[in-house]
């Protein structure tokens, strides 16, 4: 009883065992009134089971909203392998996963994420259709972190306009947590339009490749230690790594006039958003900026067209102006106005939208 008391927000929490393969993994459907649930699968090394029931449960949930928010005709599920990236990963472990979720029967489609990767599903495909975000050369449009960080730099421009009235990055401060495959190339683009950066990451090999290709654009990088980030005198916190960085040891330490980034979940608790408010820190809903890849993914189901990602990822640009707005006429945090705007399109399209009706039929089917 108290395991279901747990999942009550959620419609269905699959285990997936396999012994042979090494498989230990965890399907979560949150939601699915918009359509079949659609998110990542990510990989990581979790010390307990609860703790990857934790993460499954919350990321869940979030890409409920970020289809919502991205007007999508999806729900919002998310599946995590407990396992090492670097040392656990097989084509026998991904085959499985792949019957794992072609047992769902549609309910779920996925792909890559934290700790996986586009080539690491082809071997899934093996077994079902239901994965997005495959390479090019098997129908996929490759690389969703292209998008995701466009989208991030559409929020930023966003933002700036809302607080500083520009959208010109020359001169301003951005402090990044994390060079990943979306923090590199965020930070790559605002270098080339003059801003300045301060940087951290536990990778020090993708430290100095921005530092190196930092020599020849206008913009300047200063690296900086582990949690020194949140303490950085920068205009704007970008979070690029893991969820929860924003909690109540952290936010005290921020300077800064915004936050928006490409992190799931940065906020430890939904509250917080309450006190960035006070504090006079405009908060950028994450599931709203890091929309891109999913955009992108959901594409795939449709014969993937970049001019049509690319429309669609600007639509973050007008949404995040949206949401700021409401938060202003109510006197709201951008958290809770979010979630109202998110809320409220999801109760609407009960009357147009079912897991049936919306039901996205297998690729092979549409091509």
């Amino acid at each position: 009883m108290l395991e279901f008391e747990r999942i009550k927000d959620h419609e269905q929490v699959v285990f997936c065992n396999d012994p042979k393969s090494g498989l230990k993994a965890i399907i979560a459907i949150h939601d699915t009134t918009l359509g079949p649930a659609l998110g990542g699968c990510r990989m990581r090394p979790y010390a307990t089971v609860d703790e990857a029931v934790e993460d499954v449960l919350r990321l869940s949930k979030g890409m409920t909203y970020k289809c919502a928010a991205a007007d999508m005709d999806h729900g919002g599920g998310k599946s995590v392998i407990i396992g090492d990236p670097l040392k656990d990963k097989s084509p026998d472990l991904f085959r499985s996963f792949g019957q794992f979720v072609e047992s769902l029967n549609g309910r779920f489609y996925t792909g890559t994420d934290m700790g996986t990767t586009p080539e690491d599903f082809v071997h899934s495909l093996k077994e079902t259709k239901n994965i997005v975000g495959i390479p090019e050369a098997y129908g996929g449009h490759g690389d969703s972190s292209v998008p995701t960080a466009q989208g991030v730099i559409y929020g930023l421009k966003a933002t700036a306009k809302k607080v500083w009235g520009t959208e010109v990055f020359q001169d301003m401060s951005f402090a990044i947590q994390g060079l990943g495959k979306v923090g590199f190339k965020v930070a790559k683009k605002l270098l080339e339009d003059g801003a300045n950066l301060f940087v951290t990451d536990i990778n020090k090999s993708v430290i100095k490749e921005l530092v190196n290709q930092a020599e020849h654009l206008p913009g300047k990088v200063e690296v900086v230690k582990g949690d020194d980030i949140y303490s950085a005198p920068a205009d704007v916190f970008v979070p690029c790594a893991l969820g929860g960085v924003i909690n109540d040891e952290t936010i005290e330490k921020l300077k800064v006039k915004a936050v928006v980034g490409s992190a799931n979940n940065q906020l430890l608790e939904d509250r917080l958003g309450d006190i960035l408010k006070e504090r006079g820190i405009l908060y950028a809903p994450d599931y709203i900026v890091n929309a891109g890849g999913l955009i992108q993914v959901a594409d795939e189901l449709h014969h993937p067209n970049k001019e049509r990602v690319l429309q669609q990822t600007r639509a973050i640009y007008d949404t995040l102006v949206q949401i700021y707005d409401h938060a202003d006429r109510e006197n709201w945090s951008t958290v809770h106005a979010s979630n109202v705007f998110c809320d409220e399109r999801i109760e609407n399209r009960k009357q147009r939208n079912s897991f049936f009706s919306a039901s996205i039929p297998p690729k092979w089917q549409i091509r």
